[in-house]
């Protein structure tokens, strides 16, 4: 896909990109535990409001 920017722009942006700050280890993207958190979040919220409605009626 060609740039839209000139190349002066394009190499201070690519510049900045590079920067060592700017540049990030991230962790592999795990979906199931993504599911699992959910689920938890899920399964507590429902039973904290099992037990609100208990202690309310």
């Amino acid at each position: 896909m060609p740039s839209r920017l000139n190349p002066d722009d394009q190499k201070r942006v690519d510049e900045y990109l590079n920067a060592p700050q700017h540049q990030t280890e991230r962790r592999p993207f795990r979906p199931l535990f993504l599911l699992a958190m959910v689920l938890v979040v899920v399964i507590g919220l429902g039973l904290l409001s099992r037990l609100l409605s208990r202690l309310v009626l």
